[in-house]
């Protein structure tokens, strides 16, 4: 089962593998965890629920193993005047094509319209066409083209916007 949580200090270390395998350049550990206590952030996860139940020898009762969880994924958003800007959405490799990225952008846009965001914007670098196409599915429209705004390598990036904030 996948679940969605507001992120922690103790998942940045799976946040940030992640984070190293997906963005270029990637934010550093410090960028990452000092979101997590900013107040106009929202940081979230998707993780997997690895507990299970198992039966003992007896069969009224039933063992839960510990929990283990394992993060699939995870968005950052955060506000800019009365609406938000998705700073990053990723998720972990073996994960992708899943839905895991559609829960966190689920996610993210239900929290921007409980808290009355007027618009979401993001930028996405052109090439990147999986992220674009989850974006359109999300309702973003492509407002310009940023020339030459990423780095490493040097690519042009897509600004979109998604102004119905509706849950």
């Amino acid at each position: 089962m996948v679940n969605i949580r507001v992120a922690t200090e103790e998942d940045i270390s799976q946040i940030l593998e992640i984070e190293q395998e997906a963005m270029a350049p990637p934010w550093t550990h410090g960028a990452l965890l000092s979101e997590i206590y900013k107040e106009d952030s929202y940081f979230i996860i998707a993780e997997e629920d690895t507990t299970k139940s198992s039966p003992t020898y007896s069969k009224q009762h039933t063992v839960t193993i510990p929990s283990a969880h394992f993060i699939l994924g995870y968005a950052l958003m955060r506000q800019v005047g009365d609406g938000g800007e998705l700073l990053k959405i990723a998720v972990e490799k073996t994960s992708r094509g899943c839905g895991v990225g559609g829960l966190l952008m689920s996610a993210v846009l239900g929290h921007a319209a409980e808290k009355k965001y007027t618009s979401v914007f993001l930028e996405v670098r052109k090439s990147n066409t999986d992220a674009l196409r989850l974006y359109k599915k999300h309702g973003f429209k492509e407002m310009r083209i940023r020339k030459d705004y990423y780095t490493d390598p040097i690519e042009d990036a897509v600004i979109m916007i998604r102004r119905e904030m509706s849950i």
